[in-house]
């Protein structure tokens, strides 16, 4: 575990890169989670969606899952969630209903993130909750492994293509 300290979101990121990078290495998004409550991880996710063939397999929504699960209830409310790229309209939409009062997380997602890139569900004050945020934590090392993933995933797609039409 860490103190509550400067680099407690550095140290907390760190553990959902690891997670990111199980999503990874089965070629899955890589988007890690993990929730924590006054120092203890009681969720942890990474995406698993095509693994599972279910939309619910974002990171964020098996850390919450399991969060819930531990705690035996729905509330998370003295919890943070840190999660390698900003959420989904799903992911920012469970958070919310979680009642999640803080989430950290690493690099932006421009084409579908919810947490200021595209709407900033999590700061609108017409819901019943707010949340705080904080981004750009180890935003370098969140954001190369998504390069990383979608460089290799277009490669995968073209030699794939090359292979079914005799190329």
């Amino acid at each position: 575990m860490c103190d509550i300290t400067e680099n407690a979101d550095e140290y907390y990121m760190g553990i959902a890169l690891e997670y990111a990078k199980k999503a990874f290495e089965n070629n899955e998004v890589p988007i890690g989670c993990i929730i924590v409550q006054n120092g203890n991880i009681i969720g942890t996710g990474f995406n698993d969606r095509k693994t599972k063939g279910t939309v619910f397999g974002h990171a964020e929504m098996v850390a919450i899952k399991q969060a819930c699960d531990y705690l035996g209830d729905w509330r998370l409310e003295e919890c943070t969630a840190y999660v390698t790229i900003e959420p989904c309209p799903m992911c920012a939409g469970a958070l919310l209903q979680a009642r999640i009062p803080r989430l950290v997380f690493g690099a932006r997602n421009p084409k579908s993130g919810c947490v200021g890139s595209l709407y900033n569900l999590l700061s609108d004050p017409r819901f019943n909750h707010v949340a705080q945020i904080t981004e750009g934590i180890l935003e370098k090392e969140c954001g190369e492994i998504m390069t990383e993933f979608f460089k290799n995933f277009r490669e995968r797609e073209k030699l794939e293509k090359r292979n079914n039409t005799g190329l």
